[in-house]
């Protein structure tokens, strides 16, 4: 791929949507076409540049979403057996 189009594939101006996945994993999609299985449309559409920056605000926490329900139902465990320690 020649330099030239790899910048043409990033600052695209024709619409894209934001999709996310069941993760909560975000991507930029082109908006004519139907996001790939277990993906789905955000509702954001824009240049693909504005597509990133949107990405860039919402996906604050780049873990997917089943890590951070493990994290979570670990740290609740974790303070639920301190609290019957030190009753």
């Amino acid at each position: 791929m020649k330099i030239d189009q790899a910048k043409d594939q990033y600052s695209n101006p024709a619409p894209h949507s934001v999709v996310v996945n069941q993760e909560g994993q975000y991507a930029i999609w082109p908006s004519s076409g139907q996001p790939p299985p277990g993906w789905s449309k955000t509702g954001f559409l824009g240049s693909s540049v504005e597509c990133s920056a949107h990405i860039d605000e919402v996906w604050t926490d780049m873990r997917p979403l089943s890590l951070r329900a493990r994290e979570a139902d670990t740290l609740a465990a974790t303070s639920n057996q301190s609290r019957v320690l030190t009753g």
